[in-house]
């Protein structure tokens, strides 16, 4: 089918509720009166509302402007603004002020920082603990290029559960993540695993992919020592990124839940609105 065709139409199961809620406008306003960024906005997550109204977010750091340019994703690409070196701190008191039991901290990728932004990482993943010793975390993390030295300054900040998205099938890798590999991804999930710490990933499905291959990266996966996977329907966020091939039915979605279990992943999170942060508290 041409990108100039018809537009394929969201199906009833893809219908998303509108944010609201008290919770939801004091998250809100924690979050913009800090100056802070979520992917949940800048990522345009379906479970904002969701998420927001029970008092959790994820976080966002090293600025909003990426380095690199997937067609997937709708974070600002470019020249990145200078490091914010009192952001993690604003970061701890904002987990603080919520009140949160769990907190996921992401990044965009920094690839004109020397460390790939890995400093910072660690100085927030340290803020926040001081502060909130009692909250658990998980930190979505970029490949650094495969740089196992910069991979191995999160593992020793010690959060509970380091995530890296595949984001996609092998197959589709190459026009779809403007600079990752799938084989760099595997390799720093598996420098997760074989520390110890709880290794996550996530896919988008509805691009092209085949089921066969989502199964095969399932035991991609498991043969690293991932133990988490979250799989839910790619949208096209702008004109400018890929179109959505077709919206997959809940019905596989649940197929594939029940396909990773067999295979020995602990938690699968599978369905049309699941995000890589999405239930993320019961993955420590």
């Amino acid at each position: 089918m041409s990108e100039r065709q018809t537009k394929i139409m969201k199906p009833k199961w893809m219908k998303i509720k509108l944010p609201t809620g008290k919770m939801y406008a004091d998250v809100k306003e924690i979050i913009e009166k800090n100056k802070l960024h979520t992917i949940c906005s800048s990522g345009k997550c379906p479970n904002v509302g969701e998420c927001w109204g029970a008092g959790t977010a994820t976080f966002l750091i090293l600025g909003e402007i990426c380095t690199r340019s997937c067609k997937f994703c709708a974070t600002k690409t470019g020249k990145p603004l200078a490091v914010d070196y009192d952001e993690p701190m604003r970061l701890a008191e904002s987990v603080q002020k919520m009140k949160l039991k769990h907190a996921v901290i992401t990044s965009v990728d920094r690839d004109d920082l020397e460390d790939g932004g890995s400093q910072i990482w660690v100085d927030t993943i340290l803020a926040v603990k001081k502060l909130n010793p009692n909250t658990t975390m998980e930190a979505l993390i970029p490949d650094f290029d495969g740089k196992k030295e910069l991979v191995q300054k999160i593992i020793d900040a010690a959060p509970e559960v380091i995530s890296h998205n595949l984001e996609t099938v092998k197959r589709l890798t190459p026009q779809t993540r403007s600079r990752a590999k799938y084989e760099t991804s595997l390799r720093v999930i598996k420098q997760i695993a074989d520390s110890n710490v709880r290794a996550k990933s996530g896919i988008m499905v509805g691009i092209g992919e085949t089921e066969t291959e989502v199964l095969e990266l399932m035991d991609d996966l498991i043969a690293v020592g991932c133990e988490v996977i979250t799989i839910g329907q790619y949208l096209q966020p702008t004109k400018n990124n890929i179109p959505v091939t077709e919206f997959i039915t809940p019905e596989l979605f649940k197929k594939y839940e029940i396909e990773g279990l067999k295979k020995g992943f602990k938690f699968v999170e599978s369905g049309p609105l699941v995000r890589s942060s999405y239930h993320a508290e019961k993955h420590v």
